[in-house]
């Protein structure tokens, strides 16, 4: 299956700001324990407007994992963009994932939480997971290969970064994301001792 651009419907006023205190919920507390009901209090919008606008919680989970999927593509493009050295771009990564791990509200990988979650009882969850994983593999692939690297570096360096995602959400530290960084280095740096020989 290859990596498709994901992109949220495009909603109203309303709609984003559901989306925007759904996200919160469920981040902080996990799909499965927050209910509709709860989403519609916290977010002073009526449920049939919420039922209207995303027709059910499975819908409304669906909308706020591709607003996710955005917002992280955007936030890695931000933190590499402006990095002049193409192999420091791919060290950029774990830059931006310290800084997300600091924050307060960090509580993991929301796609990697998902599936653990639903994923197994529900092949829609499943399969946006795995469409994010691949689109965030074929990014770090691409300046992999912009850096005059091998392809397979690509898969490897973002395994670093979802295991550091992993880490951190546990740990509640940064610490992950700078020993990611090292390791990552390190594998660059094997390949630029080939390039100098």
């Amino acid at each position: 299956m290859t990596a498709a651009a994901v992109k949220p419907p495009p909603l109203d006023v309303t709609g984003r700001h559901v989306v925007d205190v759904a996200d919160d919920l469920f981040n902080a507390r996990g799909i499965r324990s927050v209910r509709l009901l709860e989403v519609a209090t916290a977010s002073g919008v009526e449920i049939d407007e919420i039922r209207r606008l995303f027709q059910s919680k499975s819908g409304l989970v669906e909308v706020v994992l591709e607003a996710r999927h955005v917002t992280w593509s955007q936030h890695i493009a931000d933190a590499t963009v402006e990095v002049p050295d193409s192999r420091d771009k791919l060290l950029a990564i774990f830059g931006y994932l310290e800084e997300w791990f600091a924050e307060d509200s960090f509580q993991g990988c929301v796609f990697i939480n998902s599936y653990g979650e639903l994923g197994r009882n529900n092949t829609r969850i499943a399969e946006m997971a795995q469409r994010h994983k691949e689109s965030f593999v074929a990014l770090v692939t691409d300046l992999a290969l912009n850096a005059g690297l091998p392809r397979e570096l690509g898969s490897s360096i973002a395994l670093l970064a979802e295991g550091a995602q992993v880490s951190a959400a546990m740990t509640r530290t940064t610490s992950p994301a700078r020993d990611a960084r090292q390791a990552a280095a390190m594998l660059i740096a094997l390949y630029q001792d080939d390039d100098e020989r």
